[in-house]
């Protein structure tokens, strides 16, 4: 067993493994939120370390890291060309984007900027120290570029990965009736960069059930929110003096 931890096999198995089971409990509860694939492999996959930590006498920490991160990296570096198969949707409505560019980019600027405000207004509410809301800073973009990003701002990226999938689970659950709240069906424009910004891939795949304009829109909003993201959540960080 030993040996069988100590390569990447495990990483790899574990998270193929918890994956599948979040998938098959997603459907035979048909769609229910709580049984999103990507949050069950994840509550799943901390509940096995931490089991083999107390199984092994050591610590979680060290399980993850010498155990499962070297498999899971090689899972996370497959997020990146997944990441820029958004292109696909994208460059079939181009049309699109290059009738409201100027309106996209400004509303995911202020969007970008409100939100990280807010996030910083919640987390000092709460009682965050200064790496707890660097951690939260970024979590509008997608993990693989919110995860880097908040470890070059010196936050815990593995909260940011929380954050981020929470984020989803929560755009699709309340996906339909944050549309309908908001009257964004009457919009494909806003829908799309609304569920794309906050839901990420998941939020790009609901935005696309919609409609192609939607799935355009949420795919924009996946890329162009990393790049603000990339710009903005440095700079704002540095003004509030984190």
């Amino acid at each position: 067993m030993m040996k069988f931890l100590a390569t990447p096999l495990f990483g790899v198995f574990l998270s193929l493994v918890v994956f599948l089971i979040g998938q098959w409990l997603f459907k035979k509860s048909k769609g229910f939120f709580l049984f999103q694939p990507l949050f069950v492999g994840m509550v799943l996959g901390i509940a096995v370390l931490i089991v083999l930590a107390k199984f092994l006498g050591t610590t979680t920490a060290e399980v993850y890291t010498k155990a499962y991160k070297p498999g899971g990296d090689i899972i996370f570096w497959f997020i990146t060309p997944a990441t820029i198969a958004f292109a696909v949707p994208l460059y079939k409505r181009n049309d699109v984007v290059k009738k409201n560019w100027l309106v996209i980019l400004l509303g995911l600027v202020c969007g970008t900027f409100i939100s990280m405000v807010l996030i910083t207004l919640v987390a000092k509410a709460v009682g965050l120290d200064s790496v707890g809301i660097k951690s939260m800073l970024s979590q509008s973009a997608t993990t693989a570029v919110a995860m880097p990003l908040t470890q070059s701002i010196g936050g815990n990226p593995s909260v940011t990965a929380m954050a981020c999938i929470l984020n989803a689970v929560v755009i699709y659950a309340l996906g339909k009736q944050l549309v309908k709240w908001f009257n964004l069906n009457r919009d494909p424009l806003g829908a799309g960069l609304g569920l794309g910004a906050a839901g990420h891939t998941i939020g790009s795949a609901f935005a696309l059930e919609m409609g192609s304009t939607q799935g355009a829109m949420a795919a924009v909003a996946v890329v162009a929110t990393a790049l603000v993201d990339n710009m903005l959540v440095p700079i704002f960080a540095h003004l509030i003096g984190l």
